[in-house]
């Protein structure tokens, strides 16, 4: 992608339509990752005790988001290169982080682990070989192939997610299988926006994928979290006021 040529400005009117509204979702989507971290932190205490590791989960995700969206506004603004590698670093490290709270959430003991490996090993490879395909010229056949390869470990999350999965979010308690169910569309379609995002390189369009993985960041990371959490308050009402917490058709 071509790098900016010059500093942008405070002054959104001195930059481009186009550059000012992705610096401006920049600075968005830093104060909204960091007011989810404090917001996941301040209510962890007031959900059931074997869920607040969920919660943790939820704000190391939009806290490690915070620090990297911070640093790639820092590079947008001083005319450098798009912030494709610190995107990276961040997914390598929060994507994963976002999968294990599906084992988190179902309580599976000893045979949550099996899913928490598969859908952490199936998460790093894909993220590596997207950005393998990412620093590959654009179009070409290690771009193409390494791309395929990354959709490929992304449609076998979603497998997981879904059929192996199934079963044991069908069995959980209403309030946590309903969270899950929006959890894996998020994933389903919420994660379909980065390939897409991707394929914009072949048409040079470089802001608008920084647009879209800004307002997909946010809503994959903050509403993620939300989601479980809701699912998590849910319950704990339910288990307060003795109403059953599992379906009964």
């Amino acid at each position: 992608m071509p790098p900016l040529l010059a500093k942008l400005s405070m002054d959104f009117a001195a930059n481009t339509p186009i550059q000012s509204v992705t610096l401006y979702l920049f600075f968005a989507a830093t104060v909204a990752m960091g007011a989810a971290t404090v917001y996941f932190l301040y209510e962890r205490s007031g959900v059931p005790a074997r869920y607040q590791g969920v919660m943790t989960v939820a704000a190391l995700v939009t806290g490690i988001a915070c620090f990297h969206y911070f640093k790639m506004t820092e590079q947008y603004m001083v005319g450098g290169t798009f912030p494709t590698a610190l995107r990276y670093v961040d997914w390598l490290f929060t994507t994963p982080l976002l999968l294990i709270k599906f084992p988190l959430l179902l309580q599976l003991g000893t045979r949550g682990k099996k899913f928490f490996l598969q859908l952490v090993v199936l998460d790093v490879a894909m993220v590596v070989t997207a950005f393998i395909a990412e620093t590959s010229p654009i179009g070409g056949s290690t771009w193409w192939l390494f791309f395929s390869v990354a959709c490929a470990f992304e449609l076998l999350i979603v497998a997981v997610l879904f059929l192996s999965l199934g079963g044991a979010i069908r069995s959980a308690p209403a309030p946590i299988a309903d969270a899950l169910r929006t959890m894996r569309l998020f994933i389903l379609i919420g994660w379909a926006i980065y390939p897409i995002g991707f394929l914009l390189a072949l048409l040079g369009a470089g802001e608008y994928r920084e647009i879209a993985y800004n307002i997909a960041d946010v809503i994959n990371k903050v509403g993620f979290g939300l989601v479980a959490y809701a699912g998590v308050k849910a319950l704990a009402y339910k288990e307060e006021v003795g109403t059953p917490s599992y379906r009964t058709a």
